[in-house]
């Protein structure tokens, strides 16, 4: 959900320069040659997995409609572009007007996909589609990148969970399309407020160690907060010495002292004592949260531990070692003609190594078993087959230049899990593999 839905204003600036330099000279010699009308279709997907991952998450469809939306080119951008020298008049001409008025659809937001996949398909005339190219892939490789490190994560936290608290370990805006992806991918809550103002996500904070710090005294830090946000605050015990100041805690707080958060040291074996101690002391309902650098792995790690949160920073927003999805938009089909109705016929690149795509125009369907479990990413070009019918995963999304998708965050969220749920067992084992689904084209 974005400020929009719950009536606030919002400024939206143009996406049009998100974008690098050769798309708009692409469309200045197209312009030139009489292609630029050519219905071309162009597809994003990735020929893999980062190392290791067995899926995918898509990430940031909702940030693309809003992108694409707002794709204009104005006054002001029109002159830069002038003063540069990078375009013709007859080309600035034509992006006074440029309106996105063809079709995109992709796999909808928070479903998983596998080496190849169409996560997204977008359709139009070269000259309006090949500009989108940057913009959508930015989007598409960061947020799909956070959500997928958020799904491991959520794996691995099970039902405890999850506040993403990552804005100080990035770029500003990041952060809050970080904070976005990491709750499609699982998290619950986010400390950032631009995310929280901007996408309704729940958020949360409390103290720092330069809270405590800036007191006289432990005490006097854990009274003033406690005065100010109530006995169900989460009392920072880290500081000194640990011990001491969760039994500093529960006398300031009383029994009904809401948490305790640990941001340094041995985590697991800090987190027994911690326990042990607060029930000996009669705080049984206080829980324990967990901070310091944590991943999927150390989430793991805490699995047996008396742990109730985590709060992950740099790790969930800088995907946990895999920045980018390595997505690609590549033309996959177009016209020989200009002229409406020519019929599309297949391109694609033979390049030499891995960098091969497959041409034309493709659909994609999930094969699954007797028990509703995914074994196969099938995808064509071709008439689908019938027992793939009800199994397609591409969604309308922007039909005749209007976005048609628009849906609340937490859609993409409960999508999400509801596919991860569909994968096979060993999709969550967080140990190093294969894409745990294999890509079939026919």
């Amino acid at each position: 959900m974005n400020t929009a839905d719950l009536g606030l204003p919002v400024a939206v600036p143009s996406t049009a320069l998100f974008t690098d330099q050769y798309e708009l000279t692409m469309l200045q010699a197209a312009l030139r040659s009489g292609t630029a009308d050519r219905r071309s279709v162009f597809e994003v997907f990735t020929r893999r997995l980062p190392e290791g991952r067995r899926y995918g998450v898509v990430g940031g469809t909702g940030r693309v409609l809003d992108a694409v939306e707002n794709f204009r080119f104005d006054e002001t951008i029109l002159g830069f572009l002038r003063e540069r020298g990078i375009l013709d008049e007859p080309t600035l001409e034509w992006l006074a007007d440029y309106r996105f008025r063809g079709d995109i659809w992709g796999y909808p937001e928070g479903e998983v996909y596998f080496p190849g996949s169409p996560v997204m398909r977008v359709e139009g005339t070269f000259a309006e589609a090949v500009l989108l190219e940057t913009v959508i892939l930015s989007i598409l490789n960061h947020d799909s990148a956070v959500a997928a490190a958020a799904s491991r994560m959520s794996v691995a936290a099970g039902d405890r969970p999850l506040m993403e608290m990552g804005a100080r370990r990035t770029h500003e805006l990041s952060a809050v399309a970080a904070s976005r992806a990491a709750y499609v991918g699982g998290f619950h809550t986010t400390s950032d407020l631009a995310a929280g103002f901007r996408y309704n996500i729940p958020t949360v904070g409390t103290s720092a160690h330069a809270f405590t710090l800036l007191h006289d005294t432990e005490r006097d830090a854990f009274t003033a907060q406690v005065q100010t946000l109530g006995s169900g605050t989460t009392l920072l015990v880290d500081t000194f010495d640990v011990t001491e100041a969760v039994r500093t805690a529960v006398e300031v707080a009383g029994p009904g002292l809401g948490a305790v958060r640990i941001d340094s040291g041995d985590l697991l074996l800090i987190a027994h004592r911690v326990r042990h101690q607060l029930d000996e002391l009669g705080a049984g309902k206080t829980k324990i949260v967990v901070t310091s650098d944590l991943d999927e792995y150390a989430i793991a790690s805490l699995a047996a531990a008396p742990v109730d949160a985590y709060g992950v920073g740099t790790q969930v927003v800088t995907g946990s070692g895999h920045p980018t999805c390595s997505m690609v938009y590549k033309l996959v089909a177009r016209a020989d003609g200009e002229e409406p109705g020519t019929p599309l016929r297949p391109v694609a690149k033979k390049s030499m190594g891995a960098k091969t795509s497959h041409g034309g125009r493709k659909w994609a369907a999930r094969r699954v078993d007797e028990d509703g479990v995914a074994v196969a990413e099938v995808i064509g070009t071709g008439p689908v087959p019938a027992e793939l019918a009800d199994r397609q995963l591409l969604v309308p999304l922007v039909s005749a230049g209007k976005v048609v998708a628009r849906e609340p965050l937490d859609a993409a969220r409960d999508r999400h899990i509801a596919a991860r749920d569909r994968l096979p067992l060993s999709a969550t084992q967080l140990s190093r593999g294969e894409p745990v689904l294999p890509t079939e084209y026919v």
